[in-house]
């Protein structure tokens, strides 16, 4: 499995900066201006892409009103599937403007696909990447037909057990696809920050030895920042430009504010896991002049012996270290020093 990934130009991997994409789904609320003013917005808070889903009503369910077919409890409590996807869908005439105004901004743009039509129309739009969403992770052909495109894959793995997860990796595999990144993710909208159990970002990279990321559904940045600290390579969030424009994700969904800061907070994180030692030593170099060290507190002439109340381990740091202070007394001196000199060997006889 390749421990870093090219996607559009950036690499991803555990030696580079974390991988931030802003997830906008439905978030347009049905106009393509909105979806215009999104991915700018989150251009401008610094991610690194901007996702979108590409699927309509029919291509994710059927028109049934039968109560296998409604939604009970939750986000979307009372919906009918087919008409929360009708609500939620991003139109397929859309994709070709939003694909063009992303690249004119200068933002990666990729999708989620929930059918093998949608994988064609993202083809035909020579998208970079894609992702799997958590409930598709089951959908075992769906997997393969996006892994032959040879692109990297990013799949969400809320609600699977290993062996799903494992099902979904192999099916990557089997088609000469290495391109793969899983997500943890907790598939409540929004999820509590307090049940995310981030350690299984740790034991998925044990377990399947690809990038390892985090789908955050909560409502604060601290479990993504947290996620960092993990080995988490990518984090998705879902963006919008407003939550009182009541869409189908906005409550869930952190606004451009938020959304900076959370790029801040977590590019910060992974450099302070990442700092270099010459780094450290650049940036604390006048610290240490301020450590303590041996000093003159009296005048003395080249010839006489150093007694204990000639020197003292006193701040600043240019003179020799405290724990020589029992050898340098009862040594003589070469040269006459004046109170506040810094004591070094070539002063003294040995």
């Amino acid at each position: 499995m390749k421990k870093e990934i090219n996607i559009n130009g950036t690499i991803v991997g555990d030696s580079h900066p974390p991988y931030i994409i802003a997830e906008m789904s439905a978030n347009h609320n049905g106009s393509m201006d909105r979806a215009f003013e999104t991915i700018k917005a989150a251009a401008e808070c610094g991610v690194n892409a901007i996702k979108m889903q590409t699927y309509t009503a029919d291509t994710m369910t059927i028109d049934c009103d039968k109560e296998d077919f409604m939604i009970r409890g939750g986000l979307w409590d009372g919906y009918k599937l087919y008409d929360l996807y009708k609500w939620a869908e991003t139109p397929y005439e859309w994709h070709k403007n939003i694909f063009e105004y992303a690249k004119n901004v200068g933002i990666t743009l990729f999708s989620t696909p929930f059918d093998e039509s949608a994988v064609d129309l993202l083809e035909d739009l020579n998208t970079p990447a894609y992702k799997i969403a958590s409930f598709e992770l089951l959908d075992i052909p769906l997997i393969k037909y996006v892994a032959k495109t040879k692109k990297p894959l990013i799949i969400s793995t809320g609600m699977a057990n290993y062996e799903e997860i494992s099902d979904a990796v192999d099916a990557v595999l089997s088609e000469g696809n290495e391109e793969l990144i899983l997500l943890h993710c907790v598939s409540s909208y929004p999820a509590p920050a307090e049940k995310y159990n981030l350690q299984r970002i740790k034991l998925l990279k044990k377990r399947f030895g690809c990038l390892i990321g985090l789908s955050d559904h909560s409502m604060v940045s601290t479990t993504s920042v947290a996620s960092i600290a993990l080995g988490a390579s990518v984090i998705e969030k879902h963006f919008t430009l407003s939550r009182e424009d009541k869409g189908p994700d906005c409550e869930f969904s952190l606004e451009p504010k938020e959304f900076k800061d959370l790029c801040a907070e977590t590019k910060t994180t992974w450099k302070a896991l990442n700092a270099e030692g010459d780094t450290n030593e650049s940036i604390q170099s006048q610290s240490k002049d301020l450590r303590r060290s041996i000093y003159f507190i009296k005048d003395k002439s080249a010839g006489e012996t150093i007694n204990v109340n000639d020197i003292k381990r006193i701040r600043p740091g240019k003179g020799l270290a405290p724990k020589f202070i029992e050898e340098i007394i009862g040594l003589k001196l070469k040269y006459d020093v004046k109170r506040g000199d810094p004591t070094n060997w070539d002063l003294f006889y040995k």
